[in-house]
């Protein structure tokens, strides 16, 4: 199966700005092939990959500065945006902005890339209009090179291999039988249904205090001066180091996870609508903003979608079916009975059942992992892993507090 591979390229000053100059090139064809696409779409009609494509080399001889990159990196950047226009509609794919965009560029014709061993701590890679380039050499690539990917972050330059290991997904999981129910929260980032904690801290409070004087320094300092690109580096250094820490946490979380279990049952969370702003408009503004800023920001600490994507990916090596359920009702759900209302929740952390002849009380997020776990279950065992349609009715009696038949 296809996976990637990670490297810190070590460039010398000559290719640091050759590569600068092929995304910049990269960027350009973007923006001005989603610009055309809007034009088309304005008109009524459509434009796509092919035409844009024998457009770019025509335009390559009249243009000198677009055979700066090379051609099939150009190609594969008309082949984004084509991808990223049919997923999201051409009016909501975002232009590349020189100030916002991480620069990146690849090159997809494995039989143009050449890559050599020079030591137990570096190698070097040969790639068309490159040369060769040195690269930390971190871990093996263990596999067949399909295409590589340059890209900056936080002022260095990385390099990502994307190889074919050879490794096929298990018909079965070496565990059978087993399953586990996972309950993603903003106190813990993941609590499962066997009473397992997993969270970390991200940042530190020495790096969050210096992340505010950044913050309250870049806002005194003028747009495009030399000493607020340092300040917003400065910044953009210390969310790298957070980010990494959240991959690395995940990772490790769904690795642990989908080894001791054959199936995995998630809520189907949309993230991105749960984190949208509620601001509002001046005509229109939102209420409780301060709050719901809070829980965003919480939710994004916690890397929910991340932990989602991880867990698929690690799915892949250990046959591990990932089920995801409708969230409604999870966490006011008594697990031993069924019994439903807002009042068992006590607290973010304290479950206590309120049907008289109950009495179960839990870790409200166990309690929840535990639910999560029985609705996916109930869907496995019907053969259906979807999530068209909801998994739980509003159970009976809600309103008056009955228990569900």
């Amino acid at each position: 199966m296809l996976s990637g591979r990670k490297y810190r390229l070590e460039l010398t000053a000559v290719q640091a700005v050759q590569c600068l100059e092929f995304a910049n090139v990269c960027r350009a064809v973007w923006n001005t092939g989603l610009e055309q696409r809007r034009e088309y779409r304005r008109r009524g009609g459509w434009m796509n990959y092919a035409p844009q494509c024998a457009e770019l080399a025509e335009a390559k001889r009249e243009h000198a500065w677009l055979k700066t990159a090379p051609s099939h990196v150009l190609q594969q950047t008309l082949r984004d945006l084509d991808r990223a226009c049919r997923e999201h509609g051409t009016f909501k794919v975002r232009w590349r902005s020189k100030a916002r965009w991480s620069p990146s560029f690849r090159f997809p014709d494995p039989e143009q890339i050449s890559v050599e061993r020079l030591g137990r701590k570096w190698g070097r890679v040969k790639l068309p209009k490159l040369g060769w380039v040195r690269f930390r050499w971190s871990r093996p690539l263990g596999g067949e090179i399909r295409s590589v990917t340059v890209s900056r972050r936080a002022g260095h330059w990385f390099l990502s291999f994307l190889v074919d290991d050879q490794v096929v997904t298990p018909d079965r999981h070496a565990m059978p039988g087993t399953a586990v129910g996972i309950d993603r929260g903003v106190k813990s980032a993941a609590v499962t249904s066997d009473s397992e904690f997993h969270d970390r801290t991200f940042i530190t409070a020495r790096e969050m205090a210096r992340y505010r004087r950044l913050q309250q320094r870049v806002s005194r300092q003028r747009k495009g001066s030399t000493n607020r690109h340092k300040t917003v580096a400065a910044m953009g250094r210390i969310m790298v180091r957070i980010a990494d820490r959240r991959t690395d946490f995940c990772a490790l979380t769904a690795n642990r996870i989908t080894a001791r279990n054959a199936v995995v049952v998630l809520e189907d969370l949309r993230t991105r609508n749960m984190t949208a702003s509620a601001a509002g408009t001046l005509d229109q503004p939102g209420t409780n903003v301060r709050g719901k800023s809070g829980l965003n920001r919480a939710i994004l600490d916690k890397g929910w979608h991340r932990l989602e994507l991880a867990l698929a990916n690690a799915a892949r090596y250990t046959g591990t079916a990932l089920v995801k359920v409708n969230p409604a009702y999870t966490s006011q759900r008594c697990h031993a009975c069924g019994f439903v209302t807002e009042g068992n929740r006590e607290s973010q952390a304290i479950f206590v059942c309120k049907n008289p002849g109950c009495g179960n009380t839990d870790h409200a997020d166990v309690n929840a992992a535990k639910n999560i776990k029985a609705a996916g279950l109930a869907v496995s065992a019907c053969g259906d892993l979807g999530t068209s349609r909801s998994v739980k009715q509003e159970p009976v009696g809600r309103a008056t507090g009955r228990t569900p038949a």
